[in-house]
């Protein structure tokens, strides 16, 4: 099966071996995507809305540029630093995700950068 990278437009080199993502037999694999901008530093600290806005515009920003749309997401994985916001989160989310609701799990953890609370990677099915 082939494969082809998705890079959007302006997107900086990862900070580690990994492509923003891949799209193979119409399903789009978005990578865990941080609130990073340009240089890979922490954007909007301590501001989970913010910061969980940031990371579904870059998402949404992957998606698009393979064909897609954020309709098309199925599954979502999210790694939140705190409970505490998990409510920001949500608050944000439903509105990347307005009608039906993809699957998704959310889990606490530690992640790659001190300041960043949120990381979210997702999968779209776009068709062929």
């Amino acid at each position: 099966m082939p494969k082809s990278v998705i890079i959007p437009p302006g997107t900086t080199t990862p900070i580690a071996p990994f492509v923003p993502g891949t799209l193979a037999d119409g399903v789009v694999y978005v990578s865990g995507t941080l609130p990073f901008d340009k240089q890979n530093n922490v954007v909007h600290l301590g501001d989970a809305r913010a910061q969980t806005r940031h990371v579904l515009e870059t998402i949404k920003a992957v998606i698009e540029t393979a064909g897609g749309s954020m309709d098309d997401v199925t599954f979502n994985s999210i790694f939140i630093t705190d409970w505490v916001n998990y409510a920001a989160v949500n608050e944000v989310y439903a509105e990347f995700f307005a009608g039906e609701k993809p699957a998704r799990f959310c889990i606490q953890c530690g992640l790659v950068k001190p300041g960043a609370l949120v990381e979210i990677a997702s999968v779209a099915h776009i068709g062929k």
